[in-house]
């Protein structure tokens, strides 16, 4: 038998959790079957786990104002860290593992198993409600945990902290797909896995441990770097165009400069011929005076020619270059506000997303995509054109 793992992000709905409400998607009826572990006040928690840490904190304090009244309100109100996670864990699905089917009590005893080493294994993440549902379409589990570190050299010495706390257990996060979340949540399913092979179900692994990530909100993770790398190619085209503008300056002057120079030289020479002395011979003057001075003059106004020809060759190429970087960086302005437009609506779909699956569940709502997944499959399936058998295949 092969079955397949979830593991998501629960919202954290405690009351929905104990079944102080029913939500459409839940059964009233079997309701009794579930299994409640643990379900604390998660003020007590907080005073249990932080209070020592608190107070001590609060005796360094010289100024009343940097002194903490309530940690569970500061975290709660702050942005830097949540009150507490949740991770909802599924074996198989409805059409697999039904809760009300013989394949779903099975799963339950699975899961009923995993859990009950899940406090011993995680001794960072405080555990405070966790519950086995059996009233839905599928047997799945809700743990509530506060994740905490001890030994912080900032704020409280111990205090919540998602990040430190895996780390703590020995999940060290690489890159950006490579989280000390992700890693953790895989090495659950695999602590999971081994609970399944000793009842006889093996796990059906489809590398999607990052499930919890809908496509959603991927394709916004997608289009978050995109405007990422779009700033930085933008920030180095302006960069470019402002160089380019420089060196523009910088020459414009002295192509001037070699235009006037050209066009003086460029004069009559015999305009600017000295005077011949009262005795001297047409010949005299002619060798001494005129041929040299003249051939000075051709020297420079070659020379000057040249030096003009190059700078405003130069001159010339700069300024196409820069024609070209302005045009590439409107474009990347113009890709840009289609990237962050793109994404814009994304984060709207992924909201009006997360609020179906607050209203319907998300176990039902995961379940209808895999049908719509499966359906959109099999069309694809049968508007496949059959490849003809050649001759010999007859």
């Amino acid at each position: 038998m092969k079955r397949t793992i979830s593991a998501m992000v629960g919202h954290g709905s405690v009351n929905h959790n104990s079944r102080k409400f029913h939500a459409k998607n839940t059964d009233p009826e079997r309701s009794h079957l579930n299994v409640t572990y643990c379900q604390e006040n998660i003020k007590a928690v907080y005073h249990e786990l932080f209070d020592e840490a608190l107070e001590r904190y609060n005796a360094k304090q010289t100024r009343v104002d940097r002194r903490i009244e309530n940690y569970y309100e500061k975290i709660r109100s702050g942005k830097q860290e949540k009150p507490f996670h949740e991770i909802i864990l599924q074996v198989g699905n409805k059409d697999d593992m039904s809760a009300d089917s013989d394949e779903g009590r099975l799963a339950a005893t699975v899961l009923d198993e995993y859990m009950r080493a899940f406090q011993e294994r995680n001794p960072n993440l405080r555990v405070f409600s966790a519950h086995l549902h059996m009233d839905e379409a599928t047997p799945h589990l809700h743990i509530d945990f506060v994740p905490f570190t001890t030994g912080s050299k900032r704020g409280l010495d111990t205090r919540v902290s998602l990040k430190q706390a895996l780390a703590a257990q020995g999940f060290k996060g690489g890159t950006r797909g490579d989280t000390e979340w992700s890693q953790w949540v895989r090495s659950e399913k695999e602590q999971l896995s081994a609970v399944m092979e000793r009842h006889g179900i093996e796990w059906e692994d489809k590398g999607t441990h990052d499930k919890h990530l809908s496509v959603l909100d991927y394709k916004k993770e997608q289009r978050a770097k995109e405007i990422a790398a779009l700033e930085t190619v933008k920030a180095e085209k302006e960069s470019q165009v402002e160089s380019q503008e420089r060196r523009l300056k910088e020459l414009a002057p002295a192509v001037k400069d070699m235009e006037r120079l050209a066009a003086d030289f460029s004069a009559d020479p015999e305009e600017i011929l000295p005077e011949a002395g009262t005795l001297e011979s047409a010949k005299s003057y002619r060798e001494k005076k005129a041929k040299p001075l003249l051939a000075k003059i051709v020297k420079v106004l070659r020379s000057l020619f040249r030096k003009y020809i190059d700078l405003k060759g130069k001159f010339d190429r700069l300024q196409g270059d820069y024609d070209r970087v302005r045009e590439g960086n409107a474009r990347l302005s113009d890709r840009l506000m289609e990237v962050k437009m793109e994404n814009k609506k994304l984060r709207q779909i992924s909201a009006d997303y997360t609020r179906v699956k607050r209203v319907f569940g998300p176990e039902q709502v995961e379940a209808a995509v895999e049908a719509d997944k499966q359906r959109e499959q099999a069309e694809k399936g049968r508007k496949r054109p059959r490849r003809s058998l050649d001759r010999g295949g007859r």
